[in-house]
């Protein structure tokens, strides 16, 4: 079974970055659409981006454009999260999740639409 296992998380200051990184465990991924959620305290989770299995095709919520950048590496093996300029309002729990046959345009899929998830991993944007 594929699993996804999520790394790079951490405590940083406003203004500071930080890159997620989520890998594949137990199989390959090379035809899923992989994206990023998280979840605030009290919150529900929401999207943050998402990536199409070629790697050429990404999208990202209004409160992250020009902040995060979704990439995938050319071996398949990773898909990471830059994130800069992060602000209090990032802090949550950050899921890596992936799914055959998603499209990511006009926009990323919402949560029920992804079958494989991530145990999350903490973000704290903080001074």
């Amino acid at each position: 079974q594929l699993l996804l296992v999520e790394s790079g998380g951490g405590l940083v200051q406003p203004g500071g970055s930080l890159r997620l990184s989520c890998a594949p465990s137990g199989g390959a991924w090379n035809y899923h659409a992989v994206g990023w959620f998280h979840q605030a305290p009290g919150k529900e989770r929401e999207v943050v981006s998402c990536i199409s299995s070629s790697g050429r095709s990404a999208n990202y919520a209004d409160s992250v454009k020009g902040r995060f950048t979704i990439s995938r590496d050319i071996a398949g093996k990773t898909v990471d999260l830059q994130m800069t300029s992060l602000k209090p309002e990032d802090t949550a729990v950050y899921y890596c999740v992936a799914d055959l046959g998603l499209v990511v345009q006009p926009m990323c899929a919402g949560p029920r639409d992804w079958r494989l998830w991530g145990q999350g991993i903490q973000v704290t944007v903080s001074s």
